[in-house]
């Protein structure tokens, strides 16, 4: 027994020496190994690219550099329409606008009064008027549109009183040359009274327009242009008419009616100014309000007026009655309307 217990406490001694070699000579190898992981990052040569030891060891880290030079994100030049670089002005590339912004088609109407000015307004009176336009505008500040403009006049009472003593002398002197008018089946001229007339011009023409001037809400513009005017006189005397009415029967009234008109083709021309106001500073309709100078080139036409009626008993077969519709035609039109 004495053998065995000497031989136990012997074997428990020795593993007891052996552990503890084992757990110091850990502890010695651990800190060797920090101590050469230190060095070895020291001595790295950050020149040489590392590599992974995955199984990807082709693909090289980002470049610290690039990443640098990249710009932040702007958020109101990408809200910006449109694309590419910038530099100044934003560009626009909308199909329907053009580099400025601004829309590539011009649409406008308005209305408004009719001037007669120098001679015409010794003839006609002032009256009413309306125009429109489309055409194509090159940026916000030039445009070249067509327009069309209808102007209407009244006739001056001095005007009518003349062509009421012409038309009395063209009946006495076909009454005169035609004694048995009375009996005829077309009968004898009478002379209309009361007369009563109006005039007209409506043309078309070519209008470059020009904006010299815009702020955020007002503007102000030159216009100039050429086209062709048609001018129409017309004289007119009531008349008696009868319509039938279902419930009522057969009922007269009186209306004027057109007994006698003359019409003059011609070239003119037109300028003036104008004023815009937009409703606020992101609208493209603008109100305008503008005038201008008409001028229309008619060529004059012989014919009968109060000083020449009674130069011939046979004035009567002369088809001017009304010579001043071929005058030169002046006037001022002044619209107010809208543009798109």
């Amino acid at each position: 027994m004495s053998i065995l217990s000497k031989s136990s406490s012997f074997l428990r001694a020795a593993l007891a020496v052996t552990v503890a070699f084992g757990c110091g000579a850990a502890v010695v190898n651990a800190q060797t190994s920090d101590a050469t992981g230190t060095t070895a990052t020291t001595m790295l040569n950050t020149a040489l690219p590392a590599y992974s030891s995955s199984a990807d060891q082709n693909v090289a880290p980002p470049n610290v550099n690039l990443a640098m030079n990249v710009k932040p994100f702007d958020f109101l030049n990408a809200m910006q329409y449109g694309s590419g670089s910038r530099s100044g002005a934003p560009r626009y590339r909308g199909g329907n606008t053009n580099a400025d912004g601004s829309n590539r088609w011009i649409f406008y109407g308005g209305g408004g009064l009719a001037l007669p000015v120098g001679t015409t307004n010794t003839t006609f009176t002032p009256s009413w008027g309306f125009q429109g336009g489309f055409g194509r505008q090159f940026s916000k500040r030039f445009a070249v549109p067509i327009e069309f403009d209808y102007d209407h006049f009244g006739m001056s009472s001095a005007t009518l009183n003349n062509e009421e003593q012409v038309y009395s002398t063209m009946a006495n002197q076909y009454n005169t040359a035609n004694p048995g008018c009375a009996g005829s089946t077309t009968g004898c001229a009478v002379a209309p009274n009361p007369l009563d007339g109006n005039m007209h011009v409506w043309n078309f023409a070519i209008e470059p327009t020009e904006t010299f001037s815009q702020g955020d809400s007002w503007g102000i513009y030159a216009v100039e242009g050429v086209g062709f005017y048609h001018k129409v006189s017309n004289f007119l005397t009531p008349e008696m008419g009868t319509y039938f009415d279902p419930f009522y029967g057969p009922i007269s009234y009186t209306a004027n009616q057109v007994i006698d008109h003359y019409t003059s083709n011609a070239a003119g021309f037109n300028g003036g100014l104008g004023v815009t106001y937009k409703f606020s500073r992101f609208s493209g309709e603008r109100l305008y309000a503008e005038v201008r100078y008409v001028f229309v080139d008619n060529s004059a036409r012989a014919g009968i007026t109060v000083a020449n009626m009674n130069s011939s008993p046979n004035n009567y077969l002369v088809a001017n009655d009304f010579p001043a519709n071929s005058n030169h035609t002046l006037y001022m039109p002044i619209k107010v309307g809208i543009r798109f």
